[in-house]
């Protein structure tokens, strides 16, 4: 229990620290529709790396180590933009969950985990990296929805591994009209937000190493009744963010139409929100039955197919309201669905240079889709169990998902040489 603060406590540390104020030309922006860092246009190649403020801390799970040489890797193959969870909540010892935990009771946290966020944040701001922070999860793996809602008094939420998916977004689906679920939310947003970073004395508003501050990791209404709801609350926590934030971009963490009830005009309606600075897609064909684990490779040309006509239904929505568009979430399963390291990635290297080209060309033409994540960076991690355990080293597949299934590993010499590919064609977009 040393670790755990109450939040009275946790901000006693950053008192100490002197403030420091950063150049306000270094934030990302958004003008006329597009990105811009350090008054020249930015379009990027970036990469999932939720597990990056738990490797930068000393607790368990840390290894800093392992997280300068990965982000040193990064850089060097171009990669600078890391989208990154703050951290899970909830208890530990639950199975297909992050841990450590961050918050494990409404503000009572692990002060290894905020440690580790000021750290990473420090040695991405050295790296001139930037990160988009998400603040909630509507899924299971981290806590999210889940979590908020037993602490409303909600009662115990089931979890898809035991109740299956149907019960599971049943129950997430009540999270859009719970009001206390979301002011204990809001109470966490505030707390985060406010920090000052104890390594760099940086406010985290401050801090030109944040790109933007991001509602959730895919946050959906789970039901067409919750939809207006759902929107109502989105466009609450864009609201509280830009008071407390003045400084960095806001932006949601959807899937698009998929995260909407496939309904496009609830897409339109929260991002068109004037809190809301750019426009998020995920994109993943095996999950969505696209492509078939027996016939990946077979597949594809179908895969590819569908992805364009997805981006460009949304790239018109963007080009109406004049916002730039981010597909900051799409893999693809290794050949043969293995999810050892070093087995082939054909499908993954077909689909992914795919994906980069609609980026790369749209941007070319001066279009509203500016940046890519893929999912998800694995790095050096080497996998001890299909089913992460406890002390195994964080890949880019959560605990729920089967370690190796979307990790992009440093040995993936074939799926780098095409994200390298997209790196140079990325960086000579003007």
């Amino acid at each position: 229990m040393k670790h755990l603060l109450l939040l009275f406590v946790a901000t006693v540390l950053t008192v100490g620290c002197t403030q420091k104020t950063a150049d306000k030309t270094d934030f990302v922006r958004v003008e006329n529709g597009h990105f811009v860092r350090a008054g020249k246009p930015y379009y990027y190649v970036g990469t999932n790396f939720w597990y990056g403020a738990i490797l930068a801390s000393e607790g368990q799970g840390g290894n800093r180590e392992r997280l300068a040489q990965e982000l040193d890797a990064m850089k060097r193959m171009g990669i600078d933009n890391l989208r990154i969870l703050v951290g899970s909540d909830g208890e530990r010892g639950v199975k297909t969950k992050v841990e450590p935990t961050l918050q494990e009771a409404p503000g009572v946290y692990n002060d290894t985990i905020l440690a580790g966020l000021d750290w990473l944040l420090q040695e991405m701001g050295k790296r001139d990296m930037v990160a988009v922070l998400y603040l909630n999860n509507s899924w299971e793996w981290s806590g999210g929805y889940g979590f908020y809602l037993e602490h409303a008094g909600a009662g115990k939420q089931p979890r898809p591994d035991d109740a299956g998916y149907p019960a599971f977004m049943q129950a997430m689906s009540k999270y859009a009209t719970n009001e206390k679920a979301h002011q204990l939310f809001y109470d966490y947003v505030r707390f985060i937000i406010g920090r000052t970073n104890r390594y760099t004395g940086l406010a985290y508003k401050d801090d030109p190493a944040i790109m933007s501050w991001q509602i959730g990791n895919e946050p959906r209404a789970f039901s067409t009744e919750a939809l207006p709801a759902f929107e109502k609350w989105i466009s609450e926590a864009a609201a509280l963010i830009r008071e407390l934030d003045s400084n960095h971009l806001i932006s949601i963490g959807s899937e698009g139409s998929w995260g909407c009830e496939n309904d496009y005009g609830c897409w339109e309606r929260i991002c068109s929100d004037q809190n809301v600075d750019y426009c998020n897609v995920h994109l993943w064909p095996y999950n969505w039955g696209w492509a078939k684990p027996d016939s990946l490779i077979e597949h594809l040309p179908r895969a590819c197919e569908n992805t364009k006509e997805y981006i460009n239904k949304h790239l018109a929505i963007c080009d109406r309201i004049g916002k730039p568009l981010v597909m900051e979430e799409f893999g693809y399963p290794r050949d043969g669905f293995s999810f050892a390291q070093g087995s082939p990635t054909t499908g993954r290297d077909g689909y992914y240079r795919y994906v980069f080209s609609l980026v790369a060309d749209n941007a070319e033409q001066g279009g509203k889709f500016a940046g890519c994540n893929f999912w998800g960076w694995g790095g050096f991690a080497k996998p001890t169990h299909e089913q992460w355990q406890v002390g195994d080293d964080y890949t880019g597949d959560p605990a729920q998902e089967a370690q190796g299934l979307n990790s992009v590993f440093a040995n993936d010499s074939s799926t780098l040489a095409v994200v390298r590919e997209q790196v140079d064609r990325m960086n000579n977009v003007k």
